[in-house]
This record gives structure tokens, C-alpha cells and sequence, in this order.
């Protein structure tokens, strides 16, 4: 028995995959959202926690921490013997802060697109309703002028009708005249 071939290999289902746009847009997404994860990051290391820093003994959300076990320095090499382990609250917070942020951003963004999207497709509702109206009247006014046609058309009937019983009518007379005579 022969094999079946295979319709597409793995090399074309990736190429047919890799090149869909929807992978693009998403490749480009996300080096678009690293950079700005950067740039919400610097907002927040060299802005606001600066401003925080004021409001803060240390002067920075980084030396907010609790030592668990401090750090041990040789006293002769002056060498760390072992490294300080604490839990850093304020660089949590500054994560929490990144986070909120770009959130808060991308909450703006999708706001904005579906509202764009919203707005589109109640004028494309709009048109369609528009046309369908359009549609409906002419439908309508088609209607009436077949129903007009169709009582004109009646009309002759019951006229050419009534010509042609009043030609029997003739018609009898005339024979009954000529019957008499």
C-alpha cells in the first residue's frame, strides 16, 4: 500500500502561518509593548519615584525593605561575606505602579479603538437601515404602480366587456329587426 502525501509540511504550514497578518501585527505588538514597558518603567524610576522619594525617609521606593539577613562584610578585605537578603516593598511597588500604568494605558487605547469601532459600525447600521428604506419605498411605490397597472388593466377588461355585450345587444336587435321584416 503507498503512503498518502502529506498536503502541507511542517516548512509550508509555518510559512503559511508566519505569513498570515494577524502574526505580524502580533510580533509587532509586542516590540511595541517591550518599548513601552520601558518607557513606563523610566516614568516610574526617574519621575514618580523621585517625587515619592521626597515623602520618604530614604529618598527612594528602593530603600523601602525588610531585612530578613543582613549583610556581612569581612572586616579585613572588606569583601561581602554574604549578601544581604530582604523583602524589597518598594521595588513591589514600584512593579505594582509599572503595572497600573500600563493598564491604565491600554484600558485608554481599547477605549478609544472601540469607541472608533462603535462609531463605525452604527453609521455602517445607519447606511444599511438608510438603504433599506430606500429599498422599502421602492418596493412600495413598484407595489402601487403594479396595483395601478393592474385596476387599468381591469378597467379595460370590464370596459372591452361591456363594448362587446353591448355589440350582442346590437347585434340581437338587428336580427330580431330583420326577423320582422
Amino acid at each position: 500500500m503507498a503512503k498518502k502525501k502529506k498536503e502541507g509540511g511542517f516548512w509550508a504550514d509555518f510559512k503559511k502561518f508566519i505569513s498570515r497578518g494577524n502574526v505580524i501585527d502580533m510580533a509587532v505588538g509586542v516590540v511595541i509593548g517591550g518599548a513601552f514597558g520601558k518607557i513606563v518603567t523610566g516614568f516610574v524610576n526617574y519621575i514618580i519615584n523621585p517625587f515619592i522619594g521626597i515623602f520618604i525617609k530614604g529618598g527612594s521606593l528602593d530603600t523601602i525593605k525588610t531585612i530578613i539577613t543582613p549583610e556581612e562584610i569581612d572586616p579585613v578585605t572588606l569583601e561581602v561575606v554574604q549578601k544581604e537578603v530582604a523583602i524589597l516593598w518598594g521595588t513591589w511597588l514600584q512593579t505594582i505602579i509599572d503595572f497600573i500604568i500600563v493598564a491604565l494605558c491600554i484600558f485608554i487605547v481599547i477605549r478609544i479603538i472601540t469607541s472608533i469601532q462603535n462609531k463605525a459600525k452604527a453609521k455602517e447600521l445607519a447606511e444599511k437601515a438608510e438603504a433599506d428604506r430606500i429599498a422599502a419605498e421602492k418596493a412600495e411605490a413598484d407595489a402601487k404602480a403594479q396595483a395601478e397597472k393592474d385596476a387599468l388593466k381591469a378597467e379595460e377588461e370590464k370596459a372591452f366587456r361591456a363594448s362587446i355585450m353591448a355589440q350582442e345587444e346590437l347585434l340581437k336587435g338587428i336580427l330580431t329587426e330583420l326577423k320582422k321584416d
